[in-house]
């Protein structure tokens, strides 16, 4: 408990050393991410709240976001957060299926989901968000659309909506290679991934970027931030922060807490400039990042932007990604079949 303490505190100090750095105005979102943050007390939240909004100030309307794990809440304490300050509760579900919970090695159960919706409901939070993952090991599209039956009885917000990823060294990289299980083929995915857009389509969600649905009035404002490459301070360790001088700087502080937490106390900067973009790679990155989304490229923006026409600037990437690309209300979109092509069609642009 001491170490988390002295965490917070080296976090309210960052916010307060931080606003020579940032100076893009008052918060308009706040998000508790990475790691656990539900290990944070509601009072501690509370405590970084009020540095936050000391130091920046938050907009009338602010989004502040809390990730958690299922399993791991009480009613108080999700009274606590929502008594805090906190608005948006953001859980780790992954799946309402018992044995994919176990085959994914997590510690809640498919009861314990829905309990932790239930409980977040009683405390007050009428904007929940909610993470799944699809095309999982075994997984046919009768258990998919069991997912969607959960969905439609729970009625969340939102919705983050994931394919599993195998990431080199990992214990299910191991597996795999060994012929433990395989993973789904490309059909099965591209089927799992058409389902679920269909689905949760009748169940009134829009789908707003490639793993992202949302009712309306309920994208989730922090990561739309990250997707028009608007500016963003990172604070904890291994945080990174987007600023927008020149064509714009990332950062990020240190991964290891202790030296984290080392830098704060002899008054340094716990970050570090990762990359600085040029207007060629802002203008790739403004691309990648805006075609992940319905929303697509305005062109208007992007010429204001970057004083060049969108569709003269990439005219043979437009070409080779036809007919996923169309052009409707001076915005440039992929359909979902694009979005299913993602990857490949945007490497076009790259």
């Amino acid at each position: 408990m001491g170490d988390i303490e002295r965490y917070v505190d080296a976090l309210c100090i960052d916010l307060n050393q931080s606003r020579a750095s940032y100076d893009a105005g008052v918060f308009s979102s706040v998000f508790f991410g990475g790691g656990t943050p539900s290990l944070l007390s509601a009072v501690q939240v509370g405590r970084i709240l009020e540095a936050a909004q000391r130091h920046y100030g938050f907009s009338n309307d602010v989004e502040i976001t809390l990730e958690a794990n299922p399993g791991t809440l009480q009613p108080e304490q999700l009274k606590g957060y929502r008594y805090a300050g906190v608005n948006r509760l953001s859980l780790g579900v992954q799946s309402f299926d018992d044995k994919q919970l176990a085959w994914l090695g997590r510690r809640h159960d498919s009861r314990q989901a829905v309990q932790a919706v239930e409980m977040a409901r009683n405390a007050g939070f009428d904007n929940l968000s909610i993470d799944l993952m699809f095309a999982l090991p075994n997984q046919t599209l009768l258990d998919l659309e069991q997912q969607c039956h959960y969905l439609h009885q729970l009625a969340p917000e939102h919705l983050s909506v994931y394919g599993l990823t195998i990431e080199d060294g990992t214990p299910f990289a191991v597996q795999e290679a060994d012929g433990v299980w395989d993973m789904p083929s490309d059909e099965h995915y591209r089927d799992a991934f058409m389902l679920l857009h269909e689905q949760l389509a009748t169940l009134g969600y829009e789908h707003y970027e490639i793993s992202n649905y949302a009712r309306p009035g309920h994208h989730c404002r922090h990561n739309v931030g990250y997707w028009q490459r608007q500016p963003y301070l990172g604070v904890g360790a291994g945080a990174h922060s987007f600023f927008t001088q020149g064509w714009g700087e990332r950062w990020s502080c240190q991964n290891s807490i202790e030296h984290y937490l080392q830098a704060i106390t002899c008054e340094e900067s716990p970050r570090q400039r990762l990359e600085g973009f040029t207007v060629g790679q802002a203008m790739a990155e403004f691309v990648y990042l805006a075609l992940r989304c319905s929303s697509g490229i305005d062109e208007q923006r992007f010429e204001t932007t970057f004083v060049q026409s969108f569709a003269e600037q990439f005219t043979r990437a437009i070409s080779r990604c036809s007919p996923h690309l169309s052009l409707s209300n001076q915005r440039w979109r992929f359909d979902v079949e694009g979005w299913l092509l993602y990857n490949h069609l945007i490497e076009n642009f790259m």
